[in-house]
């Protein structure tokens, strides 16, 4: 019996590092009879002469779309251009890294494509979150980010077009990842990533995923929401459970200009969601 992790997941065929050796296993039909589905990112035990995956060892943590484990940090990739620069969208996935217990890095891609004045403004929206305690880059820093994320295993989010398999050919350039132009007419980016798959680039484990720009939160209680945006631990309520709806310390903070704006309107909407799809699981 050799440990390994499984890499790369193509129907019932997984491919597991073992000794810095893929070896192409099937899964245990008892796995199946657990309702236990074997991940990317899971380490296992197999048998290298009958390529079973024998046991999934205990995950750290787990995302639910995409279907990954054991990530150290969530590479949040977020294009300023070509798809449209979407904060809601960026404060989406950074709730989503939040509430599975997994770092948000976030990278912004293609500032080349902005005029000064629009550089200016996502600048300023990059300080920002730098300011209240995220890591953030532009993605042609690549030396930091290597840095940053060495010996780490992460996951890259971010909407098809976003630029998560060209980031990867950047990291390393050994690396020849497909990748398509945005599609012009429908201003998002096609789907050239169809499984998820980790590349080791530099020391770092990197797992490349189909993209997505809808997120599942009807897991998400709405008391619970504001834990996930970390500035407003800076300003405790006085109203227990409060959501933050208005008239209560954190909306003082916000007409005040301590916290961001947009930001909070971002925090309303998907309070809204929680409470839809809240509404929606009890019907």
């Amino acid at each position: 019996m050799k440990n390994g992790i499984i890499v790369k997941n193509i129907s019932n065929q997984y491919d597991c590092l073992v000794d810095n050796e893929i070896i192409t296993c099937q899964p245990r039909g008892k796995f199946r009879l657990d309702k236990l589905t074997p991940l990317v990112g899971d380490r296992v035990i197999i048998n290298p002469e009958t390529k079973i995956i024998e046991d999934i060892l205990e995950r750290t943590n787990e995302l639910e779309r995409p279907r990954v484990s054991n990530i150290d940090a969530g590479i949040i990739v977020t294009s300023t251009q070509i798809p449209a620069l979407s904060l809601l969208l960026l404060d989406k996935q950074i709730v989503l890294c939040e509430s599975n217990g997994v770092e948000p890095v976030l990278i912004f891609s293609k500032l080349d494509l902005l005029n000064d004045n629009e550089l200016k403004d996502v600048k300023e929206t990059m300080d920002y979150y730098q300011s209240i305690g995220y890591k953030v880059f532009a993605n042609s820093d690549k030396e930091n980010i290597l840095k940053y994320l060495e010996n780490k295993t992460v996951v890259l989010i971010g909407q098809s077009g976003a630029g998560k398999s060209t980031l990867i050919n950047m990291l390393d350039e050994t690396k020849n990842i497909e990748t398509k132009a945005v599609s012009e007419s429908l201003g998002r980016g096609v789907h050239t990533t169809r499984n998820v798959e980790i590349h080791v680039v530099n020391k770092v484990r990197i797992m490349d995923t189909p993209g997505f720009s809808a997120l599942d939160i009807n897991k998400i209680e709405p008391t619970e929401l504001r834990h996930y945006f970390v500035e407003f631990s800076k300003y405790p309520c006085q109203f227990r459970d409060c959501v933050h709806k208005d008239n209560c310390n954190l909306h003082k903070a916000v007409l005040d200009g301590l916290v961001k704006k947009e930001r909070y309107e971002d925090y309303l909407i998907i309070l809204e969601e929680c409470y839809e799809s809240r509404s929606k699981l009890f019907k």
